[in-house]
């Protein structure tokens, strides 16, 4: 009987997010992104090891989440699905034409909300953006085919949230080595 209280609540967590998907889409996306952008953050530091946590990093990611991490995909998947219909295709333009401009504007706006200046935001995005597009395209690819093959359309920012978790970790140490070799 007591086995069954947390599945209840897990159902029910459930149930809560799936309604507020299917009547506030964009704000719920938002906010997920947002709360997976500082799970992560939070993650990557402690697994690094840092003993107090960078406040400053931790805002960048979830400022990212809420402005940009929920609503461009969102947009993106909504969009792209009216003009191509086979997966692979969505997947090309995905992977050949949106991830690297994604990935531009997420190393530049986490660097400004860190506070740094465009200099210094531009030449951290110039120092990690070809090794983090690399990273991204080989190793997230299989991820983002299975998402856009076999997940309904109104569940697919969350699962890019959830590849996304794994994808902050690594984008949040990649950001701090290069912050301490400055």
């Amino acid at each position: 009987m007591s086995l069954s209280k947390p599945a209840n609540l897990m159902y029910s967590l459930i149930g809560a997010y799936l309604e507020r998907l299917y009547n506030s889409p964009l704000r719920t996306k938002a906010v997920t992104s947002c709360i997976v952008a500082v799970l992560g953050n939070v993650a990557s530091q402690k697994l690094s090891g840092a003993k107090q946590l960078n406040e400053d990093s931790v805002l960048a990611f979830a400022l990212f989440g809420l402005l940009f991490g929920g609503p461009v995909p969102h947009y993106f998947y909504t969009y792209v699905r009216l003009f191509v219909k086979n997966p692979l295709g969505i997947l090309l333009i995905e992977r050949l034409i949106y991830t690297p401009c994604f990935q531009a504007l997420a190393l530049y706006l986490l660097a400004i909300f860190e506070g740094k200046p465009h200099q210094v935001a531009c030449a951290h995005m110039q120092r990690l953006y070809l090794p983090t597009l690399m990273a991204n395209l080989k190793y997230l690819t299989l991820f983002h085919f299975i998402n856009i093959k076999y997940v309904p359309p109104m569940l697919r920012v969350l699962v890019v949230n959830l590849i996304g978790f794994a994808w902050i970790i690594y984008i949040a140490n990649k950001r701090a080595k290069v912050s301490k070799e400055k």
